[in-house]
């Protein structure tokens, strides 16, 4: 008798356990049913591939042309000065060594960053109101020297930016100042719409020729200053 309850017992056990999983089982079943669909439904997406940045919009001058007052022409893509830095040290680095500090006039920068991480080092920026021209910016060198760049503005049109990058760049000159040159080149888009002429000396300049007075300004050589 005792062994017969014993078994009684063992098997209501087994019976109640297998008929209380038995919803468990199904449930199991069903959200596996549900992953399967899901992942067949909805596969996953390739991860897009990494879009690298455009390079800096910048016109040089060659070695051994006169140093004027620019040593080229820089076109920003917006008035972003940090990313916009970041483009432009990363080209001239190869070119000039190492670019270790830049000074700009903030008059049309809304942010000016202290500091602009650039391919593993750090670029240090300085701004001045009144010993900068707004439309230049100054880069140096530790150990090597300096340079001054025209800074076309973002939203200059394609037609007069290459008008700035060429004379900024061109060999003899320019021996205008970069708001000069700025300035001189709105007069010169007035004049091809027909409403304003160009001074004899400023058609000149555009025109590839030289200045009257560039045989009495020396070079200005910034490649040996630091």
């Amino acid at each position: 008798m005792g062994a017969t309850e014993g078994i009684s017992h063992i098997g209501f056990h087994v019976v109640s356990f297998s008929a209380r999983d038995e919803p468990r089982t199904a449930a199991r079943a069903g959200r596996r049913r549900v992953r399967i669909m899901s992942a067949t439904l909805y596969p996953s997406l390739p991860h897009p591939e990494p879009v690298a940045a455009p390079a800096a919009r910048v016109a040089l001058k060659d070695d051994g042309a006169s140093r004027g007052l620019l040593d080229g022409a820089w076109w920003p893509r917006s008035r972003d000065l940090l990313s916009e830095l970041a483009a432009l040290i990363d080209v001239l680095d190869p070119l000039w060594g190492r670019i270790t500090r830049v000074a700009v006039n903030p008059k049309y920068w809304p942010i000016i960053p202290r500091r602009v991480p650039v391919d593993g080092h750090i670029v240090r920026v300085g701004w001045f109101t009144s010993e900068i021209d707004p439309h230049k910016l100054l880069l140096l060198s530790y150990g090597a020297g300096r340079w001054d760049l025209l800074i076309i503005p973002p939203e200059t049109g394609p037609d007069a930016a290459a008008r700035l990058m060429a004379a900024a760049s061109g060999r003899d000159g320019p021996l205008l100042t970069a708001s000069a040159l700025i300035a001189a080149d709105a007069r010169h888009g007035a004049a091809a719409t027909g409403d304003e002429p160009l001074a004899p000396d400023e058609a000149w300049e555009y025109e590839g020729g030289a200045s009257t007075l560039s045989a009495a300004v020396p070079p200005d050589d910034r490649r040996g200053r630091a």
